[in-house]
């Protein structure tokens, strides 16, 4: 139907000319001329519009967000949802829209509506799955991301079982698996589904193990997994097994002591690295009473972004309040120094998280962090032998682990070796 009659022709004319004319246009222009000529002609401008509502939500100019991006965003999607439903378009450009709008509710702590946007979207890879016949459903890993932030652990653990039957039997591809892989590990721990979780592990560090020998991988992701699937065995009470896994870690770190990786790699291994310490901190640091916290298993980059402000805003405050413990430890250990230790990781944990995803220098960033840990882990363990002899050969596996994220072989020997020692697993 051509509603041009209800609409000032002086409008269509300057909004057609607007598209038309051979000037540059601001983002600005493009909306308002597209908000007029919908009025026209809706089935062929209600998908333009959506588009450049997109584009205007950030600022051409200087590349910082518009200051009304979510009123515009949200502009998107009501937008997108009046396309006809026949559009060929549509599905992807409402899908785009939902995508956008719900990282912005997100962002100003609208948690629960940006958590129904991402039900919408999910919703629409399912039919298009439907549709298609293919597996591999749109939206699915981001439901799950949102579930376990609100500590809706069983159902993002289901959704995450859903994405990895979905994508294993395509194997390692590009190196999607690897990260699926974790985050259906944490999804499945986070459940309290332990045998379900180890199973996982073993899954990725066969994997792990195949790509490395294959030269598809570098041989330090092996030997991170081997790490974490030690860590997890330990946690579920199986010490024997982890004794194992340790041993073999042991022999893939000799080998890279002595040879280095047979290939040179991009360097994403520091961020599998780096997921893995923060998925074995995760349980240190439980969240406030009814405050979301950031699932674990996955990279800062799939994290809410109010949840990745509160996180990495507060590790100043996080820091000095670490200082200030290790300054009572110092003056009374048997009273704050198990805590200081215990403390001192957590800040460790998130402030790798934090400098790994921020720059290629994080090692010089967080290096004396790992040392300060490894120090205060060792006077822990003078003091009480039983447990501190423990949280030493923990400390030392962690600094092992950042030695080998930078690609420090030696040095990460040096230390796994005095790691095992603590545990008696080596002489």
């Amino acid at each position: 139907m051509n509603h041009s009659g209800n609409v000032d022709q002086d409008d269509i004319l300057r909004a057609r000319n607007v598209l038309l004319g051979s000037g540059r246009r601001t983002p600005r222009e493009e909306v308002d001329a597209y908000r007029v000529l919908v009025r026209v002609s809706p089935a062929s401008y209600l998908p333009r519009l959506a588009e450049a509502l997109q584009r205007l939500s950030y600022d051409s100019d200087s590349g910082e967000p518009h200051a009304a991006r979510l009123a515009l965003r949200q502009e998107a999607v009501a937008v997108a949802r009046s396309i006809d439903p026949a559009e060929p378009n549509r599905a992807d450009l409402l899908y785009g829209a939902l995508d956008a709008c719900q990282r912005e509710l997100y962002r100003v702590g609208r948690r629960a509506e940006g958590l129904a946007l991402r039900a919408e979207m999910l919703a629409i890879g399912r039919a298009e799955a439907e549709l298609s016949g293919q597996p591999v459903v749109r939206g699915l890993r981001e439901w799950a991301a949102g579930l376990s932030e609100e500590g809706r652990y069983a159902e993002a653990a289901d959704a995450m079982t859903e994405v990895v039957a979905a994508i294993l039997p395509e194997g390692p591809g590009g190196g999607g698996l690897a990260w699926s892989l974790l985050e259906w590990i944490a999804a499945l721990h986070d459940a309290g589904r332990s045998d379900e979780a180890l199973a996982a592990f073993e899954t990725l560090v066969g994997m792990e193990a195949a790509e490395a020998a294959h030269d598809r991988g570098p041989m330090a992701c092996h030997f991170h997994a081997l790490i974490g699937y030690a860590r997890l065995l330990d946690t579920y009470g199986r010490g024997e097994r982890a004794a194992l896994v340790r041993h073999e870690a042991l022999a893939l770190l000799t080998e890279l002591a002595d040879t280095g990786e047979r290939t040179s790699w991009s360097g994403y291994q520091t961020t599998f690295w780096a997921v893995l310490l923060s998925f074995s901190g995760a349980d240190s640091e439980p969240p406030a009473s009814g405050a979301p916290r950031p699932p674990s298993g996955t990279t800062p980059m799939h994290w809410s972004p109010d949840i990745k402000r509160r996180c990495f805003d507060g590790l100043h405050a996080l820091g000095e309040e670490v200082d200030a413990l290790a300054a009572r430890a110092a003056e009374d250990p048997d009273r704050h120094l198990a805590a200081a230790v215990r403390l001192h990781r957590v800040f460790t944990v998130r402030s790798a998280a934090y400098w790994e995803h921020r720059t290629h220098l994080f090692a010089e960033r967080v290096r004396s962090l790992f040392d300060d840990g490894v120090d205060l882990a060792r006077s822990l363990s003078r003091q009480d032998p039983a447990d501190g002899t423990r949280t030493l050969a923990g400390a030392l596996i962690d600094r092992s682990a950042f030695h080998a994220a930078a690609r420090e072989f030696g040095p990460a020997l040096d230390d796994f070796r005095q790691a095992l020692r603590c545990l008696g697993e080596v002489r």
